[in-house]
């Protein structure tokens, strides 16, 4: 990858490092990493030290090299619904079932796994980044960055709130409320490696809900999250007593449907690179909207 700027005049007698990481995002480990495997940083052309000084209406180059694969994670020439790509990033539409990365229990069939496949076809020599990940069986959005520095760029936006997702959940049970917030923390459920529970020594976790449709047995709900953590909107309904139909992990039942009715389907950020105001939209998979169907 060969990213190039031209230095502003407020960054006029900076260090070259300083203005990588303060300007452009480039984090310390990806900065050592970078000289660790051979890639280059150039100023106007030529090989420039990471403690030298950079002035206004220099050309800096960043050249990143071409990024190993794990050796388990391998191509598999699955079809994916992609919603967007450029050369820095993609909006995958998941479907549910799928996980997104390999795992014990899945270890083939992901997005990653297809993801691979479609870089291969387009003679991309990078490794998968998923910047929002996806439970398996939560289908909608999913954003991914392209190679590790857009990866860092969008962890940052990230963790300062400004990626927005939105999503549609039918949960157990009558709301009197229209609209409310769960303002919960979330930590690892005492002797599970897989369940999440509400946890006073656990991380802070904010989940933002509008009720859109309600009857005496289930809610549909727009959901908005103001953190991200492991099972959140699972977590935090179940713990209200409002468990997601289908979350047979978090107490929901399977008369309704069989898997989570949870679908990402709305997400929104600025691009990292170009600025732009980015939006996307998914609609609801059938199952769901089966679900909403029968509420009437």
């Amino acid at each position: 990858m060969r990213t190039v700027w031209i230095v502003e005049q407020e960054a006029d007698g900076e260090v070259l490092k300083n203005y990588l990481r303060e300007n452009k995002g480039f984090s310390r480990r990806l900065l050592k990493a970078m000289k660790a495997e051979g890639g280059k940083v150039l100023v106007n052309g030529l090989d420039y030290p990471l403690s030298g000084l950079v002035s206004s209406g220099d050309k800096v180059e960043c050249i990143l090299l071409s990024e190993e694969r794990g050796h388990t994670l391998l191509a598999e020439p699955i079809p994916l619904s992609i919603k967007f790509e450029d050369d820095y990033l993609l909006i995958v539409d998941k479907l549910p079932g799928m996980a997104v990365i390999p795992s014990r229990q899945h270890p083939s069939g992901t997005v990653a796994n297809a993801l691979l496949a479609h870089y291969d076809k387009q003679g991309l020599n990078s490794t998968v980044h998923v910047v929002t990940r996806l439970d398996k069986d939560t289908s909608g959005l999913v954003l991914v960055a392209k190679n590790r520095y857009i990866h860092s760029l969008l962890s940052v936006s990230q963790k300062a709130g400004q990626i927005s997702r939105t999503y549609e959940a039918v949960v157990e049970g009558h709301f009197e409320e229209e609209a409310s917030t769960i303002d919960l923390p979330i930590g690892r459920k005492e002797g599970s490696i897989i369940e999440r529970a509400v946890n006073n020594e656990g991380q802070e976790a904010v989940t933002h809900y509008k009720v859109l449709r309600s009857n005496n047995h289930l809610s549909l709900l727009s959901v908005k999250l103001e953190t991200g953590r492991t099972h959140q909107i699972r977590v935090h309904f179940s713990h209200i007593g409002h468990p997601l139909a289908g979350d047979t992990l978090y107490g929901g039942g399977t008369e309704y449907i069989k898997r989570q009715a949870l679908h990402c389907e709305h997400l929104s950020f600025s691009h990292p690179v170009t600025g732009e105001d980015l939006h996307f939209s998914s609609d609801l998979p059938e199952d769901i909207q089966l679900l909403i169907r029968e509420m009437n």
